[in-house]
């Protein structure tokens, strides 16, 4: 393995821890979210106010994190030092401004903003979204340095601090929940609080990485990299407006269709975001770098030879983890969704529910894994006018999905037509951008067909092994309780996996060796 590929490696791998305790800590949080509160209507108040200042985040700094950050700051980095602590301090104090008044415009409208985002809510339940969007609201700030304070390490190629920030969020608002809950018997107020203080603290983990950074609070517009952020911020503030009003579209919708489909459909988002954070955002986030400096080398041109074997190389790492835990989900939907969720407030009836709606979202959930990389090359090229473009599409392809079983059967919209409306869009727009960078430089002679057909019927035959012992380990282990459920998840993820990886093998698949061993050394 040459030396890129060993750095990749130990970059993806880092943040794959990383993401890997954050994502744990994640259900975590929803377990005792579940537990407190099951999945009531009070839960979806929470999701919509929660929604909100991750929307803000969004549409303000977070897209803007990987598109057009780190590409800057990676350049900078290579040129001079203080130049790049004047641009990252311009940038947090812009930042910071700008989160600031927008968290002033929401708390004056929150009435107003909370029936936008869920009118279908009744009025008792908006008016606690709106006491709850007061709550998360300014933890918008926070998140906001936060996100530039990520971009900046990563362009340092520091990875440690910026893959452990989910991890202390997620931590931080489970011991708010808990200790509040007993200590001072709040309600779901309880999680708000823990959401705003969890957002300090992701920036306040990060800060050590910066010992040696020369930040100051400024203000010069004359900077020399303005006007590339701005060409570069224009079109991704185009396509994250976009994708921030399907995102108000969807909670809107989905609030017309029962109080608790938003709370499902939040708990089976959260399965699907543990291996999409622990294989696509850790891979994608490692190449991004590395694709960046490549770029910056030949900026008009079509991508080098060495570009897209760097680019190949994580769709191949994507695909071949991605695909077997998409049909082990599939298999495992309910067994898992009970063991995580269903104890205290959480019904079988919200196991079943939950169920259902990963399974739908799971159809998509490939698409947007390979998506992320694909997305990261364009950003690598400080292009970011083609993926809000194609955005764009993907809320066609959304609108389309989701209004078109109610039309066509003439029935009120339920929960799984906006479940499969977000696989369509996640599917079209990951099948647009694979076509695209296609057309940039062909990926013949990179293997991604062969890789994909390997990992599919590894992932088959695991997944019918998987259908065939599971009614077999219920009456095997009969117990309901979480050491039963829990055991049988174990035996069956194990043998799952182990019948995977040789298949693997057996095919002779080059990057196995790869991924055994990462996870032999972590």
């Amino acid at each position: 393995m040459t030396p890129p590929r060993r750095g990749l490696a130990r970059a993806a791998s880092l943040i794959a821890v990383g993401n890997m305790t954050s994502r744990i800590l994640g259900l975590g949080r929803e377990m005792v979210i579940a537990y407190f509160f099951g999945a009531t209507e009070l839960v979806s108040a929470f999701r919509i106010a929660q929604q909100v200042p991750t929307m803000l985040y969004d549409l303000l700094v977070g897209g803007m994190v990987s598109s057009a950050f780190v590409p800057l700051f990676s350049e900078q980095a290579e040129r001079n030092r203080g130049e790049l602590w004047q641009l990252a301090s311009l940038l947090l104090s812009l930042v910071t401004l700008i989160m600031a008044a927008a968290v002033l415009l929401i708390e004056l409208a929150a009435p107003q903003v909370a029936y936008f985002m869920a009118s279908g809510f009744s009025p008792d339940l908006l008016q606690e979204t709106t006491l709850l969007l007061r709550i998360t609201t300014p933890a918008v700030i926070f998140l906001g340095m936060s996100g530039v304070v990520t971009g900046l390490l990563q362009s340092l190629n520091r990875f440690a601090w910026p893959a452990f920030t989910a991890t202390i969020f997620n931590a931080t608002i489970i011991v708010i929940t808990v200790t509040s809950h007993y200590m001072l018997g709040w309600g779901i107020e309880a999680v708000a609080v823990g959401l705003l203080l969890g957002a300090f603290m992701q920036l306040a983990i990060q800060l050590p990485g910066l010992r040696d950074a020369e930040l100051r609070f400024t203000f010069n517009w004359r900077h020399p990299t303005m006007p590339r952020l701005a060409k570069l911020a224009l079109p991704i503030l185009l396509g994250l407006i976009i994708s921030q009003l399907a995102i108000v579209l969807d909670r809107n919708l989905a609030s017309r269709t029962g109080g608790q489909s938003i709370a499902w459909m939040q708990n089976a988002t959260t399965i699907i975001q543990f291996p999409l954070g622990l294989v696509a955002t850790a891979v994608s986030l490692a190449i991004l770098p590395t694709l960046s400096r490549l770029a910056a080398a030949t900026p008009h041109e079509a991508p080098n030879a060495e570009f897209m074997a760097t680019l190949a190389m994580g769709l191949r790492l994507v695909l071949l983890l991605i695909i077997p835990a998409t049909v082990a989900l599939f298999v495992l939907a309910e067994p898992i969704v009970a063991l995580l969720f269903e104890r205290g407030r959480f019904m079988p009836l919200d196991t079943q529910q939950t169920a259902l709606a990963l399974r739908f979202y799971l159809l998509g959930l490939t698409f947007a894994a390979i998506d992320q990389p694909l997305i990261f090359a364009y950003y690598a090229r400080q292009n970011t006018l083609v993926p809000a473009l194609v955005g764009l599409l993907g809320v066609v392809f959304y609108t389309i999905a989701a209004f078109t079983p109610s039309l066509l059967y003439q029935r009120p919209m339920q929960m799984t037509d906006l479940v499969f409306a977000n696989s369509c869009q996640l599917s079209g727009h990951a099948l647009v951008m694979l076509w695209l960078v296609h057309r940039l430089a062909s990926f013949r002679g990179h293997g991604l067909l062969v890789t994909t057909l390997k990992a599919i019927s590894a992932a088959l035959l695991m997944g019918g092994l998987l259908w065939w012992l599971l009614p077999l380990f219920v009456t095997l282990l009969m117990g309901e309780t979480w050491p039963y459920r829990g055991l049988r998840l174990a035996l069956l993820t194990l043998l799952g996996g182990s019948v995977y990886f040789m298949a693997l093998a057996a095919l002779g698949v080059p990057e196995l060796k790869l991924i055994l061993q990462r996870i032999a050394k972590h």
